[in-house]
């Protein structure tokens, strides 16, 4: 009978929240799925719709100068710094749930960097403008030019593929209804047909912008420009054409817009405004114009009149800011790009609800920047705060998709909401039992409490604390939940925590009471309940414990203190740890007792703290000494949680937890009685500062240095269940295996044998063989079954074999057996079957190569000694020749056979 597997606890990376995009090139296809952004030097690919990843493709070494995409998504051009131009094509994978980039070609377009970019709305035709002012068109499939343009030598700054409308009547059939347009196909011949393609090329202009501010219209058709449009002194950074308004508009860092006459190419019209414009097209079937600027605001104008329909906007932050945008005739949106490196989203509006102000209807962040603190938000733990090294906490969706969440949201880690109000940095977070009060504390001085209200789209400050004279480094709520069915339990949006803990820079700690109705906006600030001089550096950490009875201050002058949260008072402290204390946390209130180097403690008068020390320490607050130090990690740890405690029926066999976080970029999850290591949790590449646990399925959650937040998934469950269904399978297997022994079914026995690595048995079987005393004939081994088994081994478990055969062969009393059966693999398989033998693991043939060579050492070290055996031999059989040629006349004496036995000696 299997015994039952002691239980391991495991991890393994679910989800991953991961960076996009670091400033540089967006592009979109129409089909509104594969949205390529820039990170680093690399391009990534990712799905608009539901946010999963799609693909990457690597970069030459060099910075990514620019990038686009064809409209059908079938095609990725890349150029870089380096002057290399790389056109891939994508296809999707056979479950669609990837793409796979092909290099199609790699070129060498211009002497300079390409900066900008332009794909024609057939996919088929390039343009590329290069800082020495020279533009190319190029045919993408082919990978060759089809025309070369050589204006001044300014940087090219913007490029537009367009056809001009050929006559009012086209410009009609164009706005026809769908009836009007199949009756005009109808009646067209096949000369019409033909004369409408030879217009169309004829028709057929790509507009480019420079760095000077001249506008150039290029005919491809004539192979020269026809047009030269002077307006702009700077950067042009915006060009399209509208075939409805017969009209093209540029617009450009020297803070205006124009538009030109397509006929006559005459200005229409120049407004100023009053911000630079690094975007700008037509939208509305060419009624709107639109623009995207320095000012951080999307802004639409009456193509007719140049007046703008859009209400007065304030100006944005700096880092909000638009450095491009992304709208064609039929994407139902315009993507605009902020300096954050966050892509907007805004519905296109009509032109009567122009005038209201836009407002965007998604962000996509690009990159959260140095993960600082998270935390999960709501009762079901569907959205996620996130402290990013920024004046803003943003919220994301972390809810699984179908399942019945508070957040509605379309993918995991879809951003919901910025939280605006810190001046500075925020550097701390906390969140109370319920999950819709959330408390920062920043560098601008002040903490504030903002309540989470998704199911009203409310999120809001609710108060602000000032009062410390330098950055807040921590803040803590009570952790009591209300008795159950009190008002505060059933509606905890309406009663707010009771108060909060606040430490600062400045070493002291401040409680505050939470006012019962919204303080934002009033003029009354709010007062300190008491403030204590706390520490002698700054203060990293804070933790109320369960019954909110006591809390803990954590310094960088190496102590913790213990506080009483009524009356301010020092309970205890806690000293032993050689560098500043990062983190501290409180055991859950119903923990099990621990037991430690110094003896047991219960639960609820447990903590843990992390320290720059690179250890972990266990304290026992009834007389504040160290129970336990855990060391492994090789720098900081930076954060300690407790994982959620096992239930009553469970304690027996799952241990008690506690994970921490370090600057060694890894998350280690420790068994706090044992003092070891369960399990190493490694996929982040910088200092990971942030750790949070889901309150029902033990989901850990580690943010990092590097952007990226991973979900790491409890599986510890489902590794027992597999470790004990694997266990029973092999009793299983090695009784079949006896059975077949038993039986002798040697076929199966040996398949059987190589499966489970049972050397022993498998040499016993071969043995049996080998050594049989009525062998079959033409047997290689002596049984025509074996024969056949040994010829028809997977790579796999020839290469186990040829292992089993290297250990027998270094055994005189099984070289034997080992000998006849590699003469029998030998017999069976073309010296090319060994030789390309697919070997798994990192060391491949390398292995295979050290299993042949020492085969073949003992083979001749066996062959060695069976010829000196032979040479020893004949020695013997030459001597024995000789005592015969010698025996009838030793001593001059000669042996007679008598009757009576006498001997007759010669005279």
């Amino acid at each position: 009978m299997a015994s039952k597997s002691p239980f391991k606890t495991t991890f393994e990376a679910a989800e991953v929240i991961r960076p996009i995009f670091t400033g540089g090139a967006v592009a979109l296809d129409n089909g509104v799925r594969i949205l390529a952004t820039t990170l680093a030097e690399d391009v990534v690919l990712t799905d608009l719709k539901t946010g999963k990843h799609l693909g990457r493709v690597e970069g030459d070494g060099e910075l990514i100068s620019t990038l686009t995409l064809t409209p059908s998504g079938s095609h990725l051009i890349v150029c870089s710094r380096s002057l290399s131009m790389r056109i891939y094509s994508l296809k999707s994978s056979e479950s669609n749930a990837s793409i796979v980039p092909q290099l199609q070609r790699t070129l060498k377009p211009h002497g300079t960097p390409v900066v900008v970019l332009a794909v024609d709305r057939t996919g088929t035709l390039l343009a590329t403008g290069g800082t020495d002012g020279a533009i190319k068109v190029w045919d993408i499939v082919g990978g060759y030019v089809t025309h070369t343009f050589r204006g001044p030598s300014v940087l090219v700054s913007a490029l537009h593929f367009f056809e001009v409308a050929a006559s009012a009547k086209k410009v009609l059939e164009l706005n026809g209804t769908k009836d009007e347009k199949k009756k005009r196909r109808k009646s067209k011949t096949a000369a019409d047909d033909i004369e409408d393609d030879q217009s169309t090329t004829a028709r057929f202009r790509l507009a480019s912008g420079s760095q000077d501010g001249k506008v150039r219209v290029w005919d491809l058709h004539k192979r020269s420009v026809v047009a030269n449009l002077e307006s702009h002194v700077s950067d042009v950074q915006g060009i399209d054409y509208s075939a409805e308004q017969d009209a093209l508009v540029t617009a450009g860092r020297d803070k205006t817009i124009t538009w030109w006459d397509a006929r006559s190419w005459k200005v229409r019209k120049v407004v100023p405004s009053f911000e630079l414009v690094e975007a700008a097209g037509f939208a509305a079937e060419g009624a709107l114009t639109y623009t995207a600027g320095s000012n951080g605001c999307l802004r639409f104008w009456d193509s007719e009149t140049g007046r703008e329909l859009t209400k007065e906007q304030s100006p944005k932050a700096e880092g909000e800011s638009f450095v491009g945008a992304i709208f064609r005739p039929e994407l139902p949106f315009i993507v605009c790009v902020q300096v954050d490196h966050t892509l907007a989203i805004f519905q296109t509006p009509t032109k009567e609800c122009a005038a209201q102000i836009p407002e965007p209807v998604q962000r996509i962040s690009g990159t959260h920047d140095e993960i600082i603190d998270l935390r999960y938000l709501l009762p079901d733990s569907s959205m996620m705060a996130l402290a990013t090294n920024s004046e803003d906490i943003r919220l994301v969706s972390v809810a699984q998709s179908g399942s019945n969440a508070l957040v509605s949201s379309e993918y995991f880690g879809q951003d919901i909401a910025l939280l605006k109000g810190h001046e500075e940095i925020i550097i701390s977070l906390d969140v109370d039992w319920s999950g819709h009060w959330v408390a920062t504390g920043a560098k601008d001085n002040t903490a504030r409490v903002w309540r989470i209200d998704p199911a009203s789209n409310s999120y809001t400050c609710y108060a602000v604390f000032t009062g410390h004279a330098e950055s807040i480094g921590a803040v803590a709520f009570p952790r009591t939940r209300p008795a159950e069915g009190s008002k505060a339990f059933t509606d905890p949006l309406s009663h707010p925590p009771a108060f909060l803990i606040t430490g600062s820079q400045d070493q002291t700690i401040k409680k505050w009471e939470i006012p019962r109705e919204s303080q934002q906006g009033g003029k009354k600030a709010l007062r300190a309940v008491y403030t204590r001089k706390s520490h002698d550096k700054d203060i990293n950490a804070i933790d109320v414990n369960p019954s909110s009875q006591l809390f803990a201050s954590a310094s960088q002058d190496r102590t913790v203190k213990i506080w009483s949260t009524q009356e301010g008072e020092v309970q205890g402290i806690l000293r032993g740890h050689r560098r500043g204390v990062w983190s501290v946390s409180f055991a859950p209130l119903d923990t099990p007792i621990i037991q430690g180097e110094q003896g047991p403690v219960s639960g609820k008068g447990a903590m843990i703290t992390g320290s720059g020390d690179k250890t972990v320490k266990l304290w026992n607050l009834t007389d504040y000494t160290c129970l336990r130090t855990f060391e492994g990690h090789t720098n900081s740890v930076l954060k300690v949680v407790w994982l959620n405690v096992p239930a009553k029926e469970d304690r027996g066999k799952k241990p008690t937890l506690f994970a921490s976080a370090a600057g060694d970029g890894l998350v280690k999850v420790w068994d706090a009685n044992s003092g070891e290591t369960e399990c190493t949790l490694d996929n982040h590449e910088d200092r990971v500062w942030a750790l949070a646990v889901h309150s029902k399925t033990n989901m850990l959650v580690s943010g990092s240095g590097d952007s990226t937040v991973t979900f790491w998934k409890d599986t510890s469950s489902e590794t027992q269940v597999a470790a004990t269904q694997a266990q029973l399978k092999l009793v299983e297997q090695e009784q079949e295996l006896q059975n077949h022994i038993h039986a002798g079914s040697y076929r199966e026995a040996i398949v059987l044998a190589l499966q489970l690595n049972h050397p022993g048995r498998l040499l016993g079987l071969f043995t049996s063989v080998v050594n049989s005393k009525t062998p079959e004939a033409d047997s290689l081994t002596g049984l025509k079954a074996v024969d056949q088994v040994l010829a028809s081994l997977s790579d796999e478990q020839l290469f186990l074999l040829l292992l089993r055969l290297r250990d027998w062969n270094t055994n005189a009393r099984t070289a034997q057996v080992a000998q006849r059966i590699l003469w029998a693999l030998v017999k069976s398989y073309p010296a090319s079957r060994f030789s390309n033998l697919s070997v798994k693991g990192a060391r491949g043939q390398k292995s295979l190569k050290e299993v042949l060579n020492a085969l073949k050492v003992y083979t001749e070290r066996h062959y060695k000694r069976t010829e000196e055996l032979v040479d020893e031999s004949y020695l013997v059989e030459y001597t024995l020749q000789e005592m015969d040629s010698l025996a009838p006349s030793i001593g001059g004496m000669s042996i007679m056979d008598g009757a009576d036995g006498d001997v007759i000696m010669a005279t």
